[in-house]
Formats: structure tokens, sequence, C-alpha cells
């Protein structure tokens, strides 16, 4: 549980109507196989011990007591269990009977949440039974302990702090204020819900609708169970339609129309990060109401089987990754119209090198310059041949800018740097940083210069995961005056070529596009070797997608290095093994820290994603942070790992 993680798990189990003994029976089945996986909350149905049709039967006292000796059966038979469990049973509470939600672990109650909003419209007819329940909590005698009893009730684990347990059930999340608002803005993190909700023609859409929105809105787990097959199909038909959402996302569902157990992983961390980042989640005197109840889990280690995003930028739906790519492009587009329409810009100076990021930029360029219904011969592109620059992406670049129809200018800088190493005194044989560097600093003081004759601007094509890096010649192509590339990752860089190809009508278009996808990411600063590039830049810094991974979570939920190895471990360990994880990562935390200088000045750009490294936006870091405390964590799971 050290880093977020907790096994949750959510149960609609085969009830027998008003035969508590049976449902007794099917519940200690599922909560001794929940306990078993390592489960540590686990929610069934309202009313599971008596099944939710037993109508005016819930009058009885014959029933209601039964459902009460159960309930302390279970209790009888989990002592010493460390998983909370959350079971529905009528209960009756000074002469007025309540549909409750009873919290159970080891063998001990922890507390009685009752539902607030009864359903009493068309199929339902719950005020003929029940009490609504009330939000002051006050202490009520049960098996012979006095146990807290009240809807504003908060089950808070002493040794995992940011695990907070409120609850709600069934209508009261259909309300218009359901009680679960509350208990988030008084620290629940996660919402457990029982519920018995009917099945009709597309209502299951508008509940996963519910339960993901009000995740989503409240920044908090989700843990709804409905009950299923078994109860009475007299005019109602139940699926057992269970969920388990986290901030918005369903992480596991159930098939409706059979009874399930379904479990997964919830990661408290990452909605810790996110309500400490937003300062609209205001919680300031909102628990003056409330009565927290203390428990403790045994602290272990949580097996993860639930899977995360390789690119986290990237939705791996094809409709809806299409759909964000086109979104993309036009933010982009949108954001240099507007600039060149401020500075009356006619022009826009582009420097192409057949790579993917100088492609994704006149791509855009070309869009917006559609939009301001201004000549595509005005995107002056300018290819600078030098000592690494190959056949292939001089020939891909070339064909790229004819096709859009954009002016090519060719300016070749072997003359230039090799006089510019003349004037330092620097051995051209020597290909250190400087030799590199001069050749990309040439480059933007030429595309500047152009951009001065044009009357135009020069956009910028570097990247955000170069960025993040630092994989930029400071005052080289670090420098523009407006990039359009700055808040897109490489991995999403690639993907946005791939569909501008995919949806390109002109066939030449569309085979150059994937020639520059097929290509070797590389500066191209080395000369090459038999007419081939030398020098990739994913052998020098690492994977791109690893460090879009890492970028992802430092930056989305300020994950320690720690956590975000094991996601890594988790998502590329049949890729790459545990050293090379490593080594990428520490490569990342040291570059992120030692390289912000060079995102202190960045030029103007567009945000498109939930992160961006601009210094006027997102990432307002000092350029001389120390990244000790990063590091020192890294060197202890150096040990830990044996490396």
């Amino acid at each position: 549980m050290k880093d977020g993680f907790l096994k949750v798990g959510v149960a609609s189990v085969d009830v027998e109507v008003a035969n508590p003994i049976h449902n007794k029976e099917k519940v200690m089945e599922v909560m001794k196989k929940a306990d078993k996986n390592g489960v540590k909350l686990l929610v069934f149905p309202e009313l599971v011990l008596t099944a939710y049709t037993c109508n005016d039967l819930f009058l009885q006292k014959t029933l209601l007591d039964e459902a009460k000796k159960q309930l302390f059966v279970i209790l009888e038979e989990t002592k010493g269990q460390d998983m909370v469990t959350v079971l529905g049973l009528p209960l009756t509470v000074n002469h007025k009977l309540y549909n409750c939600a009873v919290f159970v672990q080891g063998g001990k109650i922890l507390g009685v949440v009752p539902k607030h909003y009864l359903p009493n419209y068309s199929e339902f007819y719950e005020a003929r039974h029940f009490a609504p329940g009330e939000e002051e909590v006050k202490m009520i005698r049960l098996g012979g302990k006095d146990v807290p009893f009240g809807m504003n009730l908060l089950f808070c684990c002493e040794n995992m702090e940011e695990l907070v347990i409120g609850c709600e059930i069934c209508e009261d999340l259909w309300s218009p204020l359901p009680p679960s608002t509350h208990h988030a803005l008084a620290g629940a993190t996660v919402i457990c819900n029982p519920s018995a909700s009917d099945e009709t023609t597309t209502k299951d859409t508008y509940r996963r609708n519910l339960v993901s929105q009000q995740s989503a809105r409240l920044v908090c787990a989700y843990l709804y169970s409905c009950a299923g097959e078994g109860e009475s199909t007299q005019d109602l038909v139940y699926s057992g339609h269970n969920m388990i959402a986290e901030y918005g996302a369903i992480l596991k569902e159930s098939r409706r129309f059979q009874n399930s157990y379904i479990e997964t992983e919830i990661d408290l961390q990452r909605l810790e990060a996110d309500r400490r980042r937003m300062t609209t989640f205001v919680t300031e005197g909102a628990d003056k109401k409330y009565e927290r109840v203390y428990f403790r889990l045994k602290e272990e280690r949580t097996q993860i089987s639930r899977t995360f995003e390789r690119t986290p930028f990237i939705p791996s739906n094809k409709a809806d990754r299409e759909r964000r790519c086109d979104e993309i492009l036009t933010i982009q587009a949108m954001g240099l119209k507007k600039r060149l329409a401020h500075t009356h810009c006619q022009s826009a100076v582009v420097g192409i090198s057949g790579g993917l990021d100088s492609t994704l930029a006149v791509l855009v360029t070309a869009r917006a310059f559609d939009m301001l219904n201004i000549p595509r011969e005005n995107i002056v592109c300018v290819t600078m041949p030098c000592f690494g620059t190959t056949d292939r992406t001089y020939s891909n670049a070339v064909t790229l800018t004819k096709k859009l129809g954009a002016s090519l200018r060719e300016i070749r800088i072997n003359k230039a740097v090799e006089q510019h190493f003349s004037d330092i005194g620097h051995d051209p044989e020597n290909h250190d940083v400087t030799y590199e560097n001069s050749q990309a600093r040439e480059r933007t003081q030429i595309l500047m210069d152009i951009a001065n004759q044009t009357n135009g601007m020069v956009i910028g094509t570097g990247d955000m995961s170069e960025l993040a890096l630092g994989w930029a010649t400071y005052n080289g192509d670090h420098m523009s005056m407006y990039a359009v590339n700055s808040s897109v990752p490489k991995t999403l860089v690639r993907h946005l070529v791939r569909y501008y190809a995919d949806t390109s009508k002109e066939q030449e278009l569309k085979e150059v596009l994937l020639d520059i996808l097929d290509t070797p990411v590389s500066p191209e600063l080395l000369p090459p070797v038999d007419g081939v590039i030398s020098q990739k830049t994913e052998d020098l810094v690492g994977p791109y997608e690893l460090h879009d991974f890492f970028l992802y979570y430092m930056l989305r939920f300020g994950f320690h290095p720690e956590k975000i190895f094991r996601l890594t471990r988790q998502t590329f360990g049949e890729e790459y093994d545990v050293a090379t994880c490593y080594k990428w990562l520490r490569t990342f935390c040291w570059r992120f820290f030692a390289q912000h200088f060079k995102r202190s000045c960045l030029p103007d750009g567009p945000k498109v994603g939930s992160i961006a490294v601009s210094p006027r936006g997102d990432l307002r870091m000092p350029s001389d942070a120390s990244s000790a405390v990063w590091m020192s964590e890294l060197d202890e799971l150096k040990d830990k790992l044996g490396l």
C-alpha cells in the first residue's frame, strides 16, 4: 500500500428473496475469495442480506431479526479478517426502519450509513417501508456495542492517510445533489454505493455515465455494486451491473444479467495528487458535521493486476485517436493562425529536415495558412544540409515541401560552419558538442534572417519530449518565434503525422509521410556512415516511449520515482529489462532538472493536452532547483534492485 494502490472488489450474489440465511452463505463465499485475493475493500449490493425486492415483508419483524442475526454470524466468521466490507440490510433504529450499509472489519462493526433519498415514483415504493437517513451522526446499540449511525460518516485508514471512505446508497447518486459530493469535499477519496437499480432499455448507459461523471467531478474512486439475479422478477429485472471507476474512467465493469465479482486496484495517490493541484477543489469548512471512524489495514505490497496505457498521451481506441489527432492539429493551427493575424505576417519560415518534428510543424503551418486564405507558397521551407545530412532525409524534405505547395530554399551551411570553426579555433575533426551545436545555431540564424527578409516568422519545430529532456541546442533549434509543437510529446508527433498520412487524398504526399515515419529519429549533426544515419537520438537519451511515460506520471501526478519505475515495469516489462528501465528513468530525472533553464525561456506555443512545460503556464519551476531528493530515491531503488 506504500505506493497508493488499494485492491478493491465489488460483487453481486445469487440471493433468495427474504432468506437471510441463504444470502449470508453467498456473501461469505465472496468475502473469503476476496480476502484471499488481497482485497482491502469489498462492496455488496443494497439490502443484500434480505434481497431488495421484499416489499411489505420488510414490515415483518421475523425477517428483520433474521437479517440482523446473520450480520452477527458474518462478524463471528470474519474475526481477524483485514478487509473492510460493506453489507446492505434493513435496520430498526428508534422504531424507524432504515435502508442501511453496514461497514464491518475483522468481526467488528465500524459504522452504519443509512440511505437518504428514498425513491417513491414509478416502480419504486421505498418510502412505504423506510425512513430517510439523516446527516447527523449518533450512536446506536448494535450487537452489544455502541456504533456510529448517520450519513455523515467517513471511514479513515490510519496507516494509509489517502484512504478515506464515504458511502451513499443507490438513489442517493441519482439525486440533484448526491451525498457523495459533500463526502468528497470533507475528504472522502473512495465512495461506496450499494445499489439495487433495476434494468430497463438504455438505463445501463445512463447509470454508467452517472458513476463515471461523479467519480470525475469528485476526483475519487467510485465502487458501485448492483443487485442482480435472484431478486424477484415479479415486475422488474435486476442485472448485477457492477462498476469500479477512478476519476472518470471505468476501470472494471461486469457483464450484465449475471451475478459477478470484479476486482482491481485503485490509485489513491493519483487522486490525492490531482486534488492538491486543483485549486477549485475547495474543502475548507466542509467537514464540520462529519464524524470520522478510524481503522487500520495490514501494511503489505498490493499486487497490481490492472494495466496502464503504454502511450498515455494517445487514446488506444482508433476512433478516439483519430478524433484526438484532428482536434490537436486544429488547436495547433488555430494558435498559429492568431499569431500570424496579430503580427500581420504573410510569410512563415520553417527549417525542414525530413524528420518528424519539422514535418508536423509544416503540416500545421499549411493548415493555418488555409484558414487565413494565405497562399501556401508563402510558407518558406528551408533545407540546410550539412555534415550529417543523408540523401533520404534531404529527399523527403524536398518532396514534402513540393507536395504541400510551399516554397523551398536550399542553403548548404558547410562552408559557414567551417568558417565559424576557424574563427573560434575549433578542430573540425573534433566531433564534440561544439561541433554539433555550431550547426544548429547556424541554421537558426539563417531562419531568423530569412524571416526578416520575407516579413515572416520562424515556426518552431521542437516537441515537448525534447524540451523535457533538454534535448535541444540552446538558442539553436530551441528558439523560434512561435513553437507549434511545444506541448506535443514525441510519441504523439508520430501519430499526428500518421493521421495526416492516412487521411491524405494525395498518394505521393502519403508515401513521403510514411517514409518520414519510418526514418530513425536523429538530429543528423554527425557524419553518416556509408550514407546511413549514424546518430540515433534514442540510442543517446533513451526510447521516447519510456520518456513520455515518465513525463506523464511525473508531471501529471507528481509520483515518486520508485512508483514510476513500478508502473514502467508493469507496462513495459516484456520489452525492457529492469536495468534498462532504471537507466532511462534515472536519465530522465537528471536531465529534467539539469536542463530546465532551456524551458524557462521558451517561445510561445499552444497547449494541446493535460501537460505542458511552458514557464508561463503549467510548469513554473526554478532553473536552479536541486534534483538531490529524486536522485537519492533512485539510489535507494538501485540498491533494492541489486543493480
